[in-house]
């Protein structure tokens, strides 16, 4: 049963690092035909709001990164070290 916790704790992860990582693109894009259909710009207007889009996807997943990396070093340091005696080095 702990597996099945495990398993729906990473899928919920995963769902939601999804959610994050496409807002960004979408927010963007939005704006960028509200301001295509009630200002008047072109549709040039889409090409930057799409790069500012994934430049704002890309800081969630490096945040992330930083937060995956930094939770595994104070796991490394709360793991205690298991002693022994068979082995030989």
């Amino acid at each position: 049963m702990k597996n099945w916790t495990d398993i729906i704790k990473n899928m919920t992860m995963l769902t939601q690092f999804g959610l994050s990582f496409v807002t960004p693109i979408f927010l963007c894009l939005a704006l960028c035909w509200w301001l295509n259909i009630h200002v008047g710009i072109g549709a040039w207007v889409y090409i930057p709001g799409f790069f500012f889009g994934l430049g704002g996807s890309f800081m969630v997943a490096y945040k992330l990164y930083l937060h995956v990396t930094d939770r595994q070093k104070k796991d490394e340091k709360t793991k205690k070290k298991k002693v022994s005696f068979n082995r030989h080095i």
